[in-house]
């Protein structure tokens, strides 16, 4: 399945302005890093992929409808899962991407 690329393009309008921002095919869909590290992706599957880190995973998958992130049968975790259906308004995309960025970019440069 192809990733939404409607999608891609909301990500890249909350992405505006931001630096180190690189784009590369993968995990089926299309992913958005930071300084080369992974912040968002447009799974192939429907949703988007969020690297929150550890600690703000727990709280966020307590307080959103997000879900523990799980490839090839093994839990990511800091990864989080958000549906499509729960994506619905700009706020919301651009609040997910927000986090992600946010995230990568406390991270070293690759």
């Amino acid at each position: 399945m192809a990733y939404d690329v409607a999608l891609a393009d909301e990500i890249r309008a909350a992405l505006d302005g931001s630096s180190g921002i690189t784009e590369w095919r993968m995990f089926g869909g299309l992913s958005f890093l930071v300084d080369g590290n992974l912040a968002v992706a447009v799974r192939g599957s429907g949703g988007i992929l969020v690297r929150v880190g550890a600690d703000a995973a727990d709280d966020l998958l307590r307080t959103t409808p997000a879900r523990q992130a799980v490839m090839g049968g093994r839990v990511m975790t800091g990864w989080l899962d958000v549906d499509a259906d729960h994506l619905g308004t700009e706020e919301e995309v651009s609040a997910w991407v927000r986090r992600g960025v946010d995230f990568a970019g406390s991270l070293p440069p690759k």
